[in-house]
């Protein structure tokens, strides 16, 4: 995620799903991620990934929570490395939600939650080689995944487990640790295993499913079914999100 600020508006896109395409996965191949003469192809991909994240965003179970949505960067630039291998859609926190997260840590520490990575958020990406639904907590959105350590201090594991089995296909994964831990059957150990491990501020902590897409064996992802399937995946996500991030009906911050 850019650690920056946006050096350019998001593109003009309405709610709706599009079906992916060869063009969508090879512009990203390594041999093409730092090519600019590629990010007309890419910017298709950005349009296509913000459609689909409007029409998440514009659900009933999304409205509930209230989600902006954004996107990534198509073109190579210092924000991303001079490279485009990965380009994804988001919904994070409602400039609603993070004006009352504002009021209750307060300006000093809520400088720089404008940045969609200091929020949890719920994710649809692709690769060259995968297509990933996620629930994302960068180390730097300290707030939310301190939220998480908390509420499962003060209540126990039972909820977290719960919302966490409830994602048969996830995987809960720490940062680029190489451990894994599959929803639909984690147990108490596992999860002590993983908060015994698992720093706010320190480490990334993700809830993903991916599904690969090598080249010359992908073309069942450009399905007309598959962006219904990716949207029915994120809306999968919000229970557990609702659990994890911050809010007012979630605060395990600083009430007491």
């Amino acid at each position: 995620m850019t650690q920056a600020a946006r050096p350019e508006p998001e593109p003009q896109a309405k709610a709706e799903l599009l079906p992916f395409e060869e063009g969508d996965f090879h512009c990203l191949s390594p041999a093409l991620a730092r090519d600019p003469q590629f990010n007309d192809r890419r910017l298709v991909l950005r349009r296509k990934l913000l459609s689909l994240a409007k029409v998440f965003a514009a659900a009933e179970l999304a409205q509930a929570v209230g989600f902006d949505v954004r996107t990534s960067l198509h073109a190579p630039s210092s924000f991303n490395h001079m490279q485009v291998k990965r380009m994804w859609g988001y919904a994070a926190r409602s400039k609603a939600e993070k004006k009352r997260l504002k009021s209750v840590i307060g300006a000093d520490l809520a400088k720089d939650l404008d940045a969609a990575y200091r929020n949890a958020y719920i994710c649809v990406a692709v690769e060259s080689d995968a297509l990933e639904v996620s629930l994302r907590i960068h180390a730097d959105a300290w707030f939310d995944g301190a939220n998480l350590v908390n509420r499962t201090k003060r209540e126990g594991l039972d909820g977290w487990k719960r919302a966490l089995n409830a994602l048969e296909g996830y995987h809960l994964r720490l940062a680029d640790w190489k451990g894994e831990w599959p929803c639909g059957n984690l147990g108490r150990e596992k999860l002590e295993e993983f908060l015994k491990y698992y720093k706010p501020a320190e480490h990334a902590l993700v809830v993903e499913r991916r599904w690969p897409a090598p080249a010359h064996a992908r073309t069942q992802l450009f399905d007309a079914a598959v962006p219904r399937e990716l949207l029915s995946e994120m809306l999968r996500l919000i229970p557990l999100y609702r659990y994890t991030a911050w809010s007012a009906e979630s605060d395990f911050l600083f009430s007491k």
